[in-house]
């Protein structure tokens, strides 16, 4: 019996050496069977029953007794008779900081605990009662020590539950908790010993609400993944009730402490009510075609009902609460958000303080070296304009000394003058930050499709044309720029994805091989979404303000989306191709032969391809052995097909999209997704600062069209900038263009 204590939690019936029962026991006893104790086996239970017992299968074997007169028990209502504690520890992270309410709720919650106002767990078997039908459960169990560990300040917390179970309570499969407390905790993962079985696994990583924002307790699942035709019976009910949860109803407006994942057009990147100026069209639909985003529910504007109304930060937009940045992922996004969003704001922080912009480029290479002065009160106007948590604020302030101060780019860092020569700037079409927009030239010399609008720049032949030849290159530059942000970064790795997100959570259960396999992928991508909704990708936002397209941005995104965006062509081998940038060849690796052999964004990438591919296939064959096993089921066929129809609903009649019948379908399908959430995402991502934070590498604004010396407009333009020059005959005037370079903004 101390074998038995020390393993599995005393028995509840006895505190004694030996098991005696009494008469009460059993019908008509007149005798009993002395018995002693096995040594204890981990190994799982193999029995032909199925059943895994709380205590192991040679202790149980002897539980069994003989009467001389009367009906001999049942197994079961033997194993029933014996009931064993065991334990739950249970993981709970802190946060590092906390406000004066946090700490207040989290003071009265430690009170609240301690007159019963506890947070209770419930365990649930994966096995029916055979009485009731309905799966079988432990007594409800309250986390101990919570008001007694409220001082502590590690990072994590653990507490404990101990719950009562019979000897047929079978494997643990999920647990209920309630939060009974006013304040939500963050749950990383639960873990029971005490089972023959072994330790039990109950991964979270969840908010826990409190009762009083969500009646209904919440519901977790172990790290077991089981496909929904596998689903054990006593978990089947609770499977599907999670999945409603979390689909909601599609009405009301949701709550910053919701989990409900559902679809919307982009109609929230304009404020009418503010200025008329504001106004943006809705994407998504017919005349604008857009990939759905998650929606907020919140009420329309006052000016136009189609438009759903603004928040504006520094108030949060909803997303599902647990697609909300952890405590360190929301300090690092915030300080490398500053350093983004003042970097955009180099031409209006000028303006700001020197009425003027840069003359030079001297003036832009000091921001790099002594720094900018941010006189008296200018600080007060950027950071009310993106408030940014305090301590980030002062830590800046402090440490540049008044000065803001850029990091040097990679660009820079070796030779200042790089980005002024040819082969750089043909390198970076390759290895830059934009490398999957060259493409092979089907015709030679190139023609406009219209044969007026677009104007051959050819090398420069002398100093004239060597400054339209810079700009020249400025203007792809920037034209690139405008194409990186808002059809290959935002919708083919953000925008697009959304919609399988979503889908993912409201069709797939947690405890679902495949969500299991996507869900490190998913993380964070709602909220990063929601942020650029909320100050990058709407009006008046960074990318409105930045870049040439200025307010139609998006709407150019939406016409790539409609006219060039295909699912079947997001993957790297088939972009290669499409692109003419590689053909197919059996002999080769990864069954490609690039043209360009010195490019090594595809160099690179296809062994990351091949990877995750490889990886992808060996865990997608560990759970499908064949077709059948994927056309039937039904969670998987419920989120492709949701993704399709509803979260990219506008080109839900495209003939291209992948079907999903085979096993190699799904290999296909989900090394897609996860290449785009993350090589992908990487390589479109990490270089923009490294590159784009020289502004005149990468400029995203270009406020003129390139000059022509013979053009009237820029005989104008010089008489406007240099006064001096209307004295000057047209010959003297186009002699002195050069002189005028660092006049023309680029």
């Amino acid at each position: 019996m101390a074998l038995v204590k020390e393993i599995m939690g005393h028995p509840l019936i006895s505190g004694r050496p030996s098991l005696v029962f009494s008469a009460s026991h059993f019908k008509k006893k007149t005798q009993t069977t002395q018995f002693s104790i096995q040594p204890f086996d981990r190994r799982p239970n193999t029995s032909k029953s199925g059943v895994v017992s709380a205590i192991s299968e040679d202790l149980v074997k002897t539980l069994r007794f003989s009467t001389t007169t009367g009906d001999r028990k049942s197994e079961e209502e033997e194993k029933a008779a014996v009931k064993f504690k065991v334990r739950a520890v249970v993981t709970v992270r802190n946060k590092n900081k906390e406000d004066f309410k946090e700490t207040l709720f989290k003071h009265l919650d430690a009170f609240g605990d301690k007159i019963g106002r506890n947070i209770v767990l419930e365990l649930i078997s994966t096995e029916l009662d055979p009485k009731t039908n309905l799966p079988k459960k432990s007594n409800a169990a309250v986390l101990k020590d919570w008001s007694q560990k409220l001082k502590t300040k590690a990072e994590r917390v653990h507490y404990t539950a101990e719950f009562t179970v019979d000897a047929a309570f079978g494997t643990p499969g999920a647990i209920t908790i309630m939060n009974k407390h006013q304040k939500e905790f963050f749950l990383e993962c639960i873990t029971i010993e005490g089972f023959a079985l072994g330790p039990v696994h109950f991964p979270c990583n969840s908010w826990v609400q409190s009762q009083n924002d969500h009646p209904e307790k919440r519901i977790f699942f172990t790290n077991q993944p089981f496909l929904p035709s596998e689903t054990p019976e006593g978990l089947r009910k609770l499977r599907g009730k999670e999945l409603k949860n979390l689909r909601g109803d599609g009405t009301g407006v949701r709550k910053l402490s919701d989990r409900i994942y559902d679809f919307d057009v982009y109609n929230d990147l304009g404020n009418p009510d503010k200025s008329y100026e504001l106004s943006r069209p809705k994407l998504g639909g017919r005349e604008r075609p857009y990939p759905r985003r998650c929606r907020t529910g919140r009420q329309p504007t006052d000016t136009d009902n189609e438009a759903e109304s603004r928040v504006e930060k520094p108030l949060p937009m909803y997303v599902p609460r647990d697609e909300q940045f952890e405590e360190t992922k929301q300090d690092t996004f915030a300080a490398g958000r500053l350093k983004a969003v003042l970097h955009h704001l180099v031409p209006s922080l000028k303006a700001s303080i020197l009425a003027d912009d840069f003359s030079d480029f001297g003036e832009i290479d000091d921001l790099y070296k002594e720094g900018l002065l941010l006189k008296l009160g200018f600080q007060d106007e950027i950071f009310n304009k993106f408030p940014l948590p305090k301590g980030i604020v002062n830590t800046l302030q402090e440490s540049s000394k008044g000065l803001l101060k850029y990091d040097t780019p990679k660009i820079l860092s070796k030779d200042k003058n790089a980005w002024l020569r040819d082969d750089e700037f043909a390198r970076q079409a390759i290895a830059g930050i934009n490398p999957v927009n060259i493409e092979r030239v089907k015709t030679f010399p190139p023609v406009s499709p219209n044969h007026r609008s677009k104007r051959v720049v050819t090398p420069p032949v002398d100093a004239t044309s060597n400054w339209v030849w810079q700009l020249a290159k400025a203007h792809v530059s920037s034209n690139d720029a405008g194409v990186h942000q808002l059809v290959n970064h935002w919708l083919r790795t953000h925008a697009c994805l959304e919609p399988f997100i979503i889908a993912a959570h409201r069709q797939l259960s947690a405890m679902h091989p495949i969500f299991k396999l996507l869900d490190p992928h998913m993380r964070y991508t709602l909220e990063i979404n929601a942020l650029a909704r909320q100050s990058l990708i709407s009006a008046d936002g960074v990318i409105e303000g930045g870049f040439t397209a200025g307010q139609y941005g998006l709407e150019m995104s939406s016409a790539a989306y409609k006219s060039s965006w295909r699912f079947d062509m997001e993957g790297l081998p088939a972009d290669l191709i499409r692109r003419g940038m590689a053909v197919p060849d059996t002999t080769q690796p990864h069954g490609l032969k690039l043209l360009i052999e010195d490019y090594p964004y595809a160099n690179d990438g296809l062994l990351i391809w091949s990877a995750i591919q490889t990886w992808v296939r060996t865990y997608v064959e560990r759970y499908y052995p064949n077709s059948n096993s994927i056309q039937t089921d039904s969670e998987l066929q419920s989120w492709y097909s949701e993704s399709i129809n509803v979260g990219h609903a506008d080109l839900r009649e495209a003939e291209w999209w992948p079907k999903l019948d085979t096993v190699d379908d799904l290999v296909s399908i989900l090394t897609t997704l996860v290449w785009l959430a993350s090589a992908q995402h990487a390589a479109l991502n990490f270089g923009q600062y490294p590159y784009g934070g020289y502004v005149p590498n990468r400029p995203p604004l270009m406020r003129r069209l390139i000059p022509d010396e013979s053009d009237p407009e820029v005989i104008n333009l010089i008489r406007v900038i240099r006064p001096e020059a209307n004295n000057l005959n047209r010959a003297e005037l186009v002699s002195d263009v050069e002189k005028t370079t660092n006049k023309l903004h680029i």
